[in-house]
């Protein structure tokens, strides 16, 4: 039996909500308005990826049309390089994933006809070309992760011409664009297996999320043969559901993980034995909101950054790897929360700028500048830099500043546009609100090349 641990979870909350979260600051923004959504949520955008490549960044996401390249080396002027449309398209389409090796971009859908894209990515900045689209091995996969140790490929509930549909299947793709087949997986070492929503594997060892089958660490250190280390059943850890994602730490003793159901906390499992894997505790967006729900996470350093669906993109100090400390958020849409799936879908933290890429299924392309870059997170104390009221505000809004050296105060609208900015040198000025249309902005104060921001919400 798996024992599981919950960690002084109410103090940890309090704790977690009681710091100062920085607002995350918009350097730009892509969307594509002529794009449809799909019929299923609406939703014209799906995951992001991202690219360094011959000294350029790159964010790669993915739409109902297929595969778009925006150039995001110059955030003032971000733009779409390339486009590589997908073997099924339109509003059939919900789901694209993505991983690179190698030189090349491997991209999947799991809707419609459609194909496993091999793009060779090493002609960037001049040009992009597909060098494998074929349904042969997969049709359809929810989603993809490649382990780079060891070249090997796995889908997740994937099926083409050459085996129906199954739990995950794996490929050897040391040949780049010539993958083959490993194998199927319906079962592990006779442990049955209904599915593999998504899974994230290193070094030959794999963290799998099995929808509602649970959490289950494996050896596929030998991929025809893998042994089961340990399983984890949706009645062996709290507030458990449909078991979505995860993202290991990168000393690899604790595991980030997330149920893809409304109203319950991310979980912090510690995995330092993977034989006897401990949940230490559970953690959220900080809001007591019922449809808050998340969605994917990945570890860069010392943090953790989720994509959250309707609470958007959400950093966790994870210094201590058993007390996440939430410490920035960016809000990438003004949809009210409900029984749905909609707003920030995907993110990436692994740009050589530091900026972050997220992908909102309504809005697109977000790039968030990543105060880690320069500073540590957890010295980041925006509240206190300045203070706004009223809000929500109906006419005029008091911006207080705590001393008179200059500053710039900058609005924008939920997609970056900037609707206002003014150059200040006191601690106090009015902005006058009563144009603004009812709905979420975001105030900007620069001050020495330091950001700090806060949400308006104009009644």
């Amino acid at each position: 039996m798996i024992k599981y641990i919950i960690f002084l979870s109410v103090l940890i909350c309090h704790l977690t909500n009681a710091q100062s979260i920085s607002q995350g600051v918009l350097l730009a923004h892509w969307e594509d308005n002529s794009l449809v959504g799909s019929n299923a949520f609406n939703n014209t955008y799906n995951e992001v990826w991202g690219l360094n490549i011959n000294n350029k960044e790159y964010a790669i996401i993915g739409s109902t049309a297929g595969t778009h390249f925006i150039d995001v080396t110059d955030t003032d002027n971000i733009q779409e390089a390339f486009f590589v449309a997908g073997a099924a398209a339109g509003g059939q389409i919900i789901h694209r994933d993505y991983h690179d090796h190698n030189g090349l971009l491997y991209a999947v859908s799991d809707e419609g006809f459609s194909t496993l894209q091999i793009i060779d990515i090493t002609t960037l900045p001049d040009s992009v070309s597909v060098l494998y689209d074929s349904r042969e091995y997969i049709r359809r996969s929810h989603n993809i992760f490649i382990d780079t140790t060891k070249s090997v490929l796995y889908a997740c509930i994937a099926g083409g011409d050459a085996f129906p549909y199954t739990a995950m299947a794996s490929f050897d793709i040391a040949d780049g664009a010539n993958p083959q087949l490993i194998r199927t997986y319906d079962d592990i070492q006779g442990v049955p297996i209904g599915q593999v929503h998504d899974g994230y594997f290193d070094d030959g060892i794999g963290y799998l999320n099995l929808g509602p089958g649970g959490f289950m660490i494996a050896d596929f250190s030998v991929p025809n043969d893998p042994q089961v280390l340990s399983t984890l059943g949706s009645s062996e850890y709290p507030d458990a559901g449909y078991n979505h994602s995860g993202y290991v730490s990168e000393d690899k003793t604790h595991y980030y993980m997330a149920d893809e159901n409304w109203d319950a906390d991310m979980k912090v499992i510690d995995v330092t034995n993977a034989m006897d894997p401990v949940v230490k505790t559970t953690f959220d967006a900080g809001n007591d909101n019922p449809f808050s729900i998340a969605h994917n996470q990945v570890v860069a350093g010392n943090y953790l950054y989720v994509s959250y669906y309707y609470d958007g993109l959400q950093v966790y100090d994870i210094s201590d790897p058993s007390v996440p400390v939430r410490v920035m958020e960016f809000k990438t849409t003004d949809l009210d929360p409900r029984n749905s799936y909609e707003g920030a879908w995907g993110v990436f933290p692994f740009l050589n700028s530091g900026n972050i890429l997220i992908s909102d299924m309504q809005n697109g392309l977000f790039v968030i500048q990543n105060p880690t870059v320069t500073t540590d997170l957890n010295e980041v104390n925006l509240e206190p830099s300045f203070s706004i009221f009223p809000n929500p505000v109906t006419d005029r809004l008091v911006v207080k500043l705590e001393d008179t050296r200059p500053s710039t105060i900058t609005i924008t609208d939920i997609v970056g546009q900037k609707l206002f900015e003014q150059s200040i040198n006191t601690t106090a000025y009015e902005v006058d609100m009563r144009t603004y249309t009812p709905g979420s902005y975001t105030m900007t104060v620069e001050r020495a090349g330091t950001y700090s921001s806060q949400i308006i919400v104009v009644k």
